[in-house]
């Protein structure tokens, strides 16, 4: 539904203002739904059309109940899309539409200009649609359970895919082997007399170098040649499916890549978007009569609670912080080298340089190198950052460190690979029999054996062979395996041992 005419005066208004502070959007779309609408947008993550399947039913459930019992309330829901639309909550106050229409803004800046959304499809609001499309023809050709089948297999692994993909051309896609690939080349000896040949060419250097020949032809024979983390990218080119299979996994793939980066910029994004909404608002989108109010709902949306990390809150302080520190002048050898405590505090250069500073990094960073480039000391001393952990002796959670290195590690350490474990495709005919090798790369926290199981379940269905992960659980090196009928766990130090006695 189109928004009344008070608030697309309001968002002429905003528009300018945006525009004026230097945010570059796409054209953005501002439409009006109720509460029942907006919660069926976000059962299908935004998208006003969705290919049909349990999940969505089951998450607006959720969202229905949760906001019926008062429990949670969506404002706002903006799309990355040209052009960039957005959903304004009917029934909100003139305030809360203000607040909701300057932080799409700076949303949709953010979308448009930051290198991580670079590669998505910027109509994917007609790709969704044509998705939807294919999947209910599919529905009707093979009937609806084994459709939904599969898409349970593929959704409960849309998250190993490569993370750095926006970077690369390397999709896990499979290489081809030509032929002759299989012959080993013989070691080259130096031209010797049969009484020297022993001296020139000696036994255990050829030795070595027919083992090197030999490791370099195994390899070459692997595929992938290389590990690669887009599991969903290898089974897309390798897996025995039929061609309407191939297509459903190619869409569950297609739309992980679209949102990953969403996933990889949480923090920056949401950021962002309250730095511009706080920005325009107070400087001359509120009214006299309306800055409390403001002041309220504004430290609603950033209200920091206990044990947790609110992406709005550090977002917002960890930019205006950099606006701050390019301003005064705190950056560079000289402020690094600066030990006075007092100096440091009065420190100002008066540089100017901070509004142009948010803007570059806004356009080149992720939540992960955001973090790790600007968090300082300094903000997690005003911010009062700590790390924490579970006491089992007390039975309570207990703040173990306040140390900078210590925090700013725990903050990286959940960023990394966008949250999630890393598994890589090791070997697509493992023992020469077809079978599919995983390998978890283990960070220090072990796989809850319940998802792993899940995983191979779901990639035993697509690859219709064996699946194998090796992992470390409890200190200990295993392999788990799942064959299409049972779960097997062994640990890889005896399989060594009855490789080698075998």
């Amino acid at each position: 539904m189109p928004i009344p005419p008070v608030l697309a005066r309001m968002h002429e208004r905003i528009k300018d203002l945006a525009a004026e502070q230097g945010l570059d959007t796409f054209p953005v779309v501002f439409e009006m739904v109720d509460y029942a609408q907006m919660n069926q947008l976000a059962a299908y993550t935004g998208f006003p059309v969705r290919y049909p399947h349990w999940r969505w039913g089951m998450e607006f459930d959720q969202l229905s109940k949760s906001y019926e019992y008062g429990l949670s309330k969506i404002y706002e829901m903006v799309i990355n899309n040209d052009p960039t639309y957005a959903y304004l909550l009917e029934g909100n106050s003139l305030l809360d539409q203000k607040l909701v229409m300057a932080h799409v803004y700076g949303h949709a800046d953010f979308f448009k200009h930051n290198v991580y959304f670079g590669h998505t499809n910027r109509k994917m609001v007609d790709a969704m649609a044509n998705h939807a499309t294919r999947i209910r023809r599919y529905r009707d050709r093979h009937g609806i359970d084994a459709v939904e089948e599969l898409i349970d297999a593929c959704l409960s692994i849309e998250d190993l895919i490569d993370v750095q993909s926006a970077f690369h051309d390397h999709y896990g896609l499979g290489e081809h082997r030509e032929e002759g690939d299989d012959e080993v080349e013989e070691v080259k000896l130096l031209p010797a007399k049969g009484y020297m040949q022993r001296y020139i060419n000696p036994p255990d250097y050829v030795a070595a170098q027919r083992e090197r020949l030999v490791r370099e032809r195994e390899q070459k024979r692997r595929f992938p040649t290389e590990a690669t983390r887009d599991v969903l990218g290898f089974l897309l080119t390798h897996a025995p499916l039929d061609n309407w299979e191939h297509d459903v996994l190619g869409i569950v793939r297609e739309e992980a890549y679209y949102f990953l980066p969403q996933r990889q910029t949480k923090i920056m994004n949401e950021g962002w978007a309250s730095f511009w909404h706080t920005t325009m608002l107070t400087q001359g989108l509120l009214d006299d009569s309306e800055v409390i109010d403001y002041a309220d709902h504004h430290s609603g949306t950033t209200a920091v609670q206990p044990g947790r990390i609110n992406p709005y809150k550090l977002g917002i302080e960890l930019f205006r912080d950099i606006e701050k520190r390019w301003n005064t002048g705190r950056f560079g050898r000289e402020w690094e080298e600066c030990e006075d405590m007092a100096e440091r505090a009065a420190w100002n250069r008066d540089t100017g340089m901070g509004r142009e500073k948010i803007f570059e990094v806004r356009k080149v960073h992720c939540d992960l190198t955001f973090l790790d480039e600007f968090l300082t000391p300094e903000f997690c001393r005003q911010h009062k950052l700590f790390v924490y952990s579970r006491d089992k002796r007390r039975d309570a959670w207990m703040i173990t460190s306040r140390e900078f290195e210590k925090i700013k590690q725990s903050l990286l350490f959940s960023l990394t690979n966008a949250g999630t474990p890393i598994i890589e495709v090791q070997d697509g005919n493992f023992r020469n029999r077809g079978e599919l090798l995983l390998a978890h790369r283990h960070d220090g926290i072990d796989l809850k054996i319940d998802w792993a199981r899940e995983v191979l379940t779901s990639v035993a269905r697509i690859w219709r062979r064996p699946v194998h992960i090796e992992t470390v659980v409890s200190g200990k090196a295993r392999r788990l395996g799942y064959d299409g009928r049972k779960h097997t766990e062994e640990e890889l130090d005896k399989v060594a041992e009855t490789a080698a006695t075998s």
